[in-house]
């Protein structure tokens, strides 16, 4: 049987630099260490353009190119006939390369030294395995098919929203091993991501943020692609980035605002995996270790193939929770309560409330909670469906990609965490109820 890419993968990682050998016109070889090789498909490669060295020039010129590999697994060579077809500068795969590379210079010392210019795409020809020594390779300790059935099979029984983030985050630590994971979403009217479930942190962060773009969270998102590291690299440090982010945003002077995002404090392995629904941006799967090179190419496979049913299912849900009926409202009488009064300030420039000092929420969120609270104290009401915040003008809903049901999740988990003696209680499907246990005392600015 033939060698197939799809089975040498594990050379790819960079434990082990390629060779790469070309010649000159006049015939003069060169040999010369590889940074990075990059699987795409079956028949094609992509390798890091860093200089524009001696190999480059021999490519450029037309020059055959061998590619020697080696497993640090078993320790077998492989020797890969490539042809060189074009140089990408943007773009996903791009991206990849360069999260990538920047976690193996910093592994090596290199970080000032390897910057990806370009990722230069090959096709693969003839492959052979080069006659020496072998082992076995160690058997893996998770079967990743087998825990994507699982995992697969769990979220399918979710009939809400909330069910299907728990589950999903369960069988990530259950099934797959794997104890640090948070999902975002995405606000596609502000550019941002948002916490909405955590798993293995001290605290869970619902309602933290990062910018779509920064760090290794953000630029999956941009991008709608996977991007994997395998080594500790500060320049993706998406703490860093988050904070930044809001400087570079002129947000530097309301930082109390931004509640911290979860994570390790020096992760070694990282993998974010878009989430997507018939091609829009849902949010993303992210994952962590303090181990080096913890997810390898088939870990990225398994996660990006859970992330495409998660994708269906929280659209699924969305339109299940959008197609319940309004209910005729009359005039509620709530319970009477006492206690002293709990101040609720709402700042109008970007819909962030305050509990009396206390930031709880901004942006959507902080807009439907204004609003329902405004309709308790006004009205009585305390009824609500996600059918009636939609045609709510006071909530500013964006045309696409809103996420309702997901945005109500966050803020009930949000006055959850806060104990805020607010709460928000599903009674059916796209239904709510509101409750309180003191009297509120609203006010603006």
């Amino acid at each position: 049987m033939s060698l197939r890419l799809d089975n040498l993968r594990e050379c790819l990682e960079g434990i082990i630099p390629g060779h790469i050998a070309t010649c000159d016109p006049e015939g003069v070889p060169n040999l010369a260490y590889l940074s990075q090789v990059q699987f795409i498909d079956s028949q094609h490669v992509a390798l890091s353009y860093q200089f524009f060295n001696r190999t480059r020039q021999n490519v450029l010129a037309g020059s055959p190119v061998q590619l020697l590999l080696t497993s640090h697994l078993t320790g077998a060579q492989y020797r890969l006939g490539l042809r060189y077809l074009r140089t990408e500068t943007a773009g996903p795969l791009f991206e990849q390369m360069k999260a990538k590379l920047a976690g193996i210079a910093s592994h090596t010392g290199m970080s000032g030294v390897f910057r990806l210019l370009g990722a230069d795409i090959y096709q693969v020809g003839d492959i052979e395995q080069v006659p020496g020594p072998t082992v076995a390779s160690p058997p893996s300790l998770i079967n990743l098919l087998t825990a994507l059935r699982r995992t697969v099979a769990r979220i399918g029984t979710c009939a809400t929203l909330e069910c299907l983030l728990e589950t999903t985050l369960d069988a990530l630590d259950e099934e797959f091993g794997i104890a640090h994971a948070m999902l975002l979403m995405h606000d596609e009217g502000r550019g941002r991501l948002y916490t909405l479930a955590s798993r293995g942190y001290a605290e869970s962060g619902v309602g933290s943020e990062i910018p779509v773009g920064d760090g290794v969270i953000g630029v999956c998102a941009r991008e709608r692609t996977p991007i994997r590291i395998g080594f500790m690299t500060a320049e993706y440090g998406y703490g860093r980035a988050i904070r930044e982010g809001w400087i570079a945003g002129g947000l530097g002077d309301t930082l109390e605002t931004a509640i911290p995002l979860p994570g390790l404090p020096e992760a070694r392995s990282q993998l974010a995996v878009p989430i997507l629904a018939f091609e829009r941006l849902i949010g993303v799967l992210y994952v962590e270790s303090v181990a080096d090179l913890h997810f390898g190419y088939d870990d990225e496979d398994a996660l990006v193939a859970l992330a495409a049913q998660l994708g269906m299912a929280v659209h699924f849900h969305q339109q299940q929770e959008d197609q319940a009926e309004e209910p005729s409202f009359v005039g509620v009488v709530t319970p009477a309560i006492s206690g002293t009064p709990l101040l609720v300030r709402h700042f109008a420039g970007n819909d962030s409330v305050f509990l009396g000092d206390d930031y709880l929420i901004k942006g959507v969120a902080g807009a439907i909670l204004w609003a329902l609270l405004t309709d308790y104290v006004e009205r009585g009401r305390t009824v609500f469906t996600n059918k009636s915040l939609r045609v709510d003008s006071r909530v500013r809903l964006p045309d696409l990609g809103d996420n309702l049901e997901a945005r109500l999740v966050l803020l009930r988990r949000r006055l959850d965490e806060r104990q805020a003696g607010i709460h928000l209680e599903k009674s059916g499907r796209g239904r709510f109820v509101l409750s309180v246990d003191r009297p509120l005392h609203l006010g603006e600015g």
